[in-house]
This record gives C-alpha cells, structure tokens and sequence, in this order.
C-alpha cells in the first residue's frame, strides 16, 4: 500500500511539473514569453482577435477589393481613340495590430492587377492625451479627400485637382492634436513609396556624383470642428499648408511634373499635363468647408500650388477647385471621423441598405502662362472642367456599388506631355497635336459611364 501511494505521489508531482512546463513558452529564439489567451470575434464583419486579460492588444485584418468597369464615348471624330475596359482598381490587404493601450502597428499593401505597391507601414504612440504620433510610411494630412480612405470616397475617384496637387503616401513624422472642436497636425515627410521603378530612381542618384539629399516636406494643417461630438451634424472648417523641396524618386533630379487623368481609372490619357520641368521648391496650400446633416453631406475645396523655378527664374501657379454633395434617401445618416479630420462609413437607414444620390462639379488649371509672350517659356498644362452625378448603394456595412455619369470638357491645351494627343483641327480641317494651330472649338470633350463592385472585409 505504501508503494502505491509512493507511485501516485510521485505521479502527481511529475504531472504537475509537466504542467508548469506546458505553462512555460518560448518564442522561436529561445526567448520566455508571457502569454496572453485570445478572443476571436467578428466586429461589424471584420475578423479580429483581442486579448481576454483586458491588456488593450488586438489584431485584425483590413482587406478590399474594388472591380471596376467605365465606357467612354461623345469624343469628337479627330480626337485619339478611348479605350472602355475592367480594371482591379484596388485589391488591398492590410495587417494592423492594437500592441497594448499606447502602441500600433500596420502594414497594408496593395495587388492590383498584378503590380504589387506597399501602401502603409506605420508605427503609432497615444500614450499622451489628445496627442497622435505617428512614424512611417503614410498619408500626409494635407487634403481631405486624399487622406479619406477609397472605401469611403463619395465617387469612384477623387478630384483633378487632388489628383494633380495634393501630396499622398510618404515616410517621415507626424503629429496630430485634437481636443474637442480643435485637430491641428505637422508633419515632415521624405520619399514617397512608389514601387520598385521610383525606388530604383532613389538608389541611382545616390550613387551619382551628386549625391542629393532624399529630399524632405513640411506640412501643416488646422481644422475647426463646431459639432464634433454630435452624431447627426457637424462642420469642418480647415486649411493646409506645405514647403516641398525636390525629391529623388523623380525620375529626373530637379524636375516636377503636374499631370491628371479626367477623374478615372480606367482611360490612363492624361490630357492635362505640364510635362517635366526644372523647379527649385514649391508651395502648396488649400482651404476646406465641409459638413454633415443627417443623411447629406458636402465638401466645397480650393487648392493652390506655386512652384517655385531655380536662380531666381520667378514662379508658376497652379490651382482648383472642386463642390460635392451626397444625400442617404432612405433615412440613413453620414458619419464624419473628428480624429482624423475625414468622412467615414455611413449608418445605413434600412436593413436591406441605403441609396446615396450624388454630384460634384469640379476645375483644375494648369495653365501657368495665359499672359506670357514668349512661347517657348510657357508651361501650358491644360484646363478642365468636369460635371458629375453619381448613384451609391451601401447593401451592407461591407458592400458596395458605384454608378457614375460624367462630362469632360478640356481646353485646347489640354494635348497631354509634350502634346502627344490631338486637340482640335488646324486651319485645313486637319487634327492637330499643337493647340496653337487649333481653329475653332478645340480640346477633347466627351462622356463617360463607370461602375464599381467593392466588398471591405
């Protein structure tokens, strides 16, 4: 009897020794780790995995997918031939992690069709009251709607003159502010993650003789926010400002370049276009109205940019403008995100969705030298106006369709880099590259119908 009860004894202390060692783990290094049992949960269709032990630490995926269709048609006779065609517009897949209360992580990539980009890569502190800060490879606070997310842009793409003007993705610093009706940011920001050819474009100037710094960015942006606890108004008043010097992703060193295509995706045409040309550093500014009422929301923005040529050579303006406006027919509500001063998802009025209705009139001019006499000096872009009216149908809070109408109407300047498209007839009735020969009506007008499949999950 005393031999079993030895056994059993010596049975209970080895299985609790192997317990304390299943407790005990190791990472791949050898290292002790502590562990930390997870919760996996859908949050509103968003697969996330969350701590038990209430430590703040979360993960999640942060994915999308937008199919895209559009057909042109109205150009005139002369004019170079559209293409209607499909395009994976975005194809996004994103990994962000909640490390603990003050610290996060993101990584988000981009594979549409084909061409792998790195979009964010972001390392975030909030461990001080109402401050944000914020190192990496991400959207600069400079535009309202370039920093909105695509899943939340009221058409399928976002203005001319953002397009043209407005500073996206790059790696540097930033810090954000915000207390009640008050955001304020600063950012200093370096090159722009564009792939593998503007990378390629970086390392080659640094072997060279000249040797150039990367280039850096100062961005400052204010924004009053009368409403921001409200959840079915608000306004937003703001303005931005930004000192840029030359980059080494450009493909030439000391050159910038304004281009646009006529809000699209799918006719790469950029018809407006200032080709390369030397500068030295630029400004860029814009002033925003913006606001929300139960289901309507508008945004009404200008935007400058002066360019400023080296040794002395004076300076170019460009500029735009755009006016937007959508409205939820059947009850639902716009949703503004005071943190990050943007629009952001909708509150559906119905359970089977909502149908948004809405339009936009837009003008971009990169024309900088109507007044010039001499030809030769003049950087002559193109101007464009373009009216647009749009159909949004939010099934659910991951689901959407896009139905969108526009008109384009460039000017005779409007012949693309080094004026590669036709732009009117000459004084025989022959279509002509150089708007100076044009006679009569010039500039390539015409319609188009898009359409868009997204799923966020």
């Amino acid at each position: 009897m005393k031999k079993l009860v030895s056994v059993f004894a010596m049975l209970l202390c080895a299985g609790a020794i192997v317990s304390a060692q299943e407790k005990e783990q190791y990472n791949q290094y050898g290292v002790k780790v502590d562990i930390d049992p997870l919760a996996a949960e859908a949050q509103d269709g968003i697969l996330v995995l969350r701590s038990k032990n209430n430590s703040g630490y979360k993960i999640w995926f942060d994915n999308r997918v937008q199919t895209d269709g559009a057909v042109f048609f109205g150009a005139p006779q002369w004019a170079d031939g559209i293409s209607n065609g499909l395009s994976i517009r975005r194809a996004r897949f994103a990994v962000k992690a909640q490390i603990n209360r003050d610290w996060y992580g993101e990584v988000d990539c981009d594979m549409a069709n084909g061409v792998f980009e790195l979009k964010d890569a972001i390392i975030r502190y909030t461990g001080i009251p109402h401050l944000e800060l914020q190192v990496g490879s991400f959207k600069e606070i400079f535009s309202m709607q370039r920093n909105n997310s695509s899943r939340y842009l009221l058409f399928m793409e976002r203005p001319m003159v953002c397009s043209a003007l407005a500073p996206s993705r790059h790696i540097g610093f930033n810090i954000n502010y915000h207390y009640k009706s008050i955001f304020l940011n600063g950012s200093i920001q370096g090159q722009e993650i564009e792939g593998a050819e503007a990378r390629e474009y970086t390392e080659e100037k640094s072997k060279g003789q000249l040797g150039p710094d990367e280039g850096l960015s100062y961005t400052v942006k204010a924004i009053w926010q009368p409403g921001w606890d409200k959840p079915n108004w608000g306004l937003h008043v703001g303005g931005a400002f930004s000192y840029r010097n030359p980059k080494t992703t450009d493909e030439i060193w000391g050159k910038t370049r304004y281009s646009s295509r006529n809000t699209t995706g799918i006719n790469r045409k950029k018809y407006i276009d200032t080709g390369d040309f030397d500068y030295h550093h630029k400004l860029l500014y814009t002033a925003e109205l913006a606001g929300y009422w139960g289901g309507f929301r508008g945004e009404a923005v200008w935007m400058g940019n002066t360019t400023f040529l080296p040794n002395n050579g004076g300076s170019k303006n460009f500029s735009g403008w755009y006016v937007q406006a959508g409205y939820l027919l059947f009850g639902g509500t716009q949703r503004y995100d005071a943190g990050g001063g943007k629009f952001t998802r909708v509150k559906r009025g119905r359970g089977w969705g909502d149908i948004e209705l809405c339009g936009r009139v837009e003008y971009i001019d990169l024309n900088a030298d109507k007044k010039l006499a001499i030809a030769d000096q003049k950087i002559m872009g193109g101007s464009a106006m373009a009216y647009s009216a749009g159909i949004n149908y939010y099934i659910n809070d991951h689901v959407k369709i896009m139905l969108n109408y526009q008109f384009n109407d460039n000017d005779r300047y409007s012949s693309g880099k080094g004026n590669k498209f036709k732009v009117g007839l000459d004084e025989n009735g022959v279509p002509t590259n150089d708007p100076k020969k044009t006679v009569g009506k010039a500039g390539v007008d015409y319609h188009m119908v898009s359409m868009r499949f997204e799923v966020d999950f």
